[in-house]
């Protein structure tokens, strides 16, 4: 069997060695919560950066939230910044999708969910040669993805989904524009769905969340289907509390990563509307202004997890909202001598977070290139030729990144 290759220009497993190394030499500067550490160890080393960071207001803050790369901010953070740049640049295959399509497949599909589908399925059929026998989506929903690709092509289509009513409602729609295609109710992370993965298919799957997009990795190399192409989602959505990297390289790898460090790369918020944004900063500066007073009032300089509480907690102001948090814990804590200053305090601490966290937000892109190049080279240790690359831009998802893969047959030898 000839070598798996990757994109020309790009030597995918000098890459992840790199990423490896300066994830790990930093490790310090993103791996520190300024949610739950008041003071992170590297405000000691790098001075300066701390109290600029510090200074700045939670607008700033939020201002720079998705772009802290462009921040003029003391030295190391440019250079950092740079350092990210180079490390995950990839091919831009984004474009404007496919045209003519009937408005019947873009129907119950909200606009910016369509064109995530669109751009992904364009992209796709563009890095193959030619599609397969049939089409299956994997945790299809009701099999947007895979009704769109089927209708371009001709094929069939396999929907695996474990929700029965999405599954019906997405027989449903497939009538409705004449697609042949197949709705089974099936947990993707049981040997029964595994079993339907043949080698004729090309296995796609949008945003499907960690351990579901790793396990379609996994069968769909071993039952050496004959194209991938994955687009993954929340990372930290695995099994355990350690991350078990998938290739040689990664195993071999200096960086160990935990469940919560697989958090980092999805901080990112595109889509929230002001009211949800809203009502989360209100939420989180009053859980820090509670912290600032069971650590005070305790005497113990040590960080009480909080439970969600529902919004109608809010409405009750901010004294039964900590009180709430303090019975929780067990604890009968004296009142602060001005709620309404702690409250301050609260937003204040939430301004230093947020603009504490811009320093760990240059490690979001890294980190997740890290943990698609350890998908990538699995598959080329499989026999698949792998390519990485955008499908849309940035602020239609900030999880829009895609592998494509397409398994390497023997050629055959003519007889002599």
């Amino acid at each position: 069997m000839p070598a798996a290759t990757a994109e020309a220009g790009i030597d995918y497993a000098a890459r992840f060695a790199e990423l490896d190394a300066w994830l790990h030499e930093h490790q310090a500067l993103w791996r520190g919560k300024p949610f739950t550490t008041p003071v992170l160890p590297w405000e000691a080393e790098l001075p300066e950066l701390a109290a600029w960071l510090r200074a700045r207001t939670l607008e700033q803050a939020e201002a720079a939230h998705n772009h802290p790369q462009l921040l003029n901010a003391p030295e190391p953070f440019a250079n950092l910044a740079r350092q990210a740049r180079e490390l995950t640049r990839l091919p831009d295959w984004s474009g404007a999708g496919p045209a003519e399509i009937p408005e019947r497949l873009t129907r119950h599909i909200p606009g910016r969910k369509w064109q995530q589908i669109t751009r992904f399925a364009d992209c796709t059929t563009r890095q193959w040669q030619q599609p397969t026998g049939e089409w299956l989506d994997w945790c299809a929903g009701k099999g947007h993805l895979g009704r769109l690709l089927a209708w371009q092509g001709g094929q069939s289509l396999l929907c695996l989904e474990r929700d029965a009513a999405l599954n019906r409602a997405g027989e449903v729609l497939g009538a409705e524009v004449g697609i042949s295609s197949r709705h089974v109710d099936a947990d993707v992370l049981t040997p029964a769905a595994w079993q339907r993965l043949q080698p004729q298919h090309s296995v796609v799957a949008l945003h499907a969340c960690g351990q579901l997009h790793m396990t379609l990795l996994q069968q769909a190399a071993a039952q050496g289907c004959a194209q991938i192409a994955i687009s993954p989602c929340c990372y930290n959505r695995i099994e355990g509390r350690e991350y078990q990297p998938l290739s040689t390289a990664a195993r071999y790898a200096q960086l160990r990563l935990t469940r919560d460090d697989l958090g980092l790369p999805l901080q990112e918020s595109i889509t929230a509307g002001q009211r949800v944004r809203r009502l989360r900063d209100q939420s989180m500066a009053w859980r820090l202004a509670f912290d600032l007073w069971q650590r005070e009032t305790r005497g113990v300089d040590h960080y009480l997890p909080t439970p969600s509480r529902p919004e109608s907690a809010l409405s009750q102001g901010i004294a039964h909202f900590c009180r709430d948090l303090a019975a929780h814990h067990q604890l009968q804590l004296p009142d602060p001598a001005s709620w309404e200053q702690l409250e301050r305090r609260g937003w204040q601490r939430l301004a230093q977070v947020r603009n504490l966290e811009l320093l760990p937000g240059l490690f979001r892109r890294p980190l997740e290139i890290w943990l698609l190049l350890d998908r990538a080279l699995y598959l080329q240790e499989a026999g698949y030729q792998v390519r990485l690359g955008h499908f849309c831009e940035y602020q239609l998802t900030p999880r829009n990144l895609l592998l494509t893969a397409e398994k390497i047959r023997p050629q055959s030898t003519p007889m002599l």
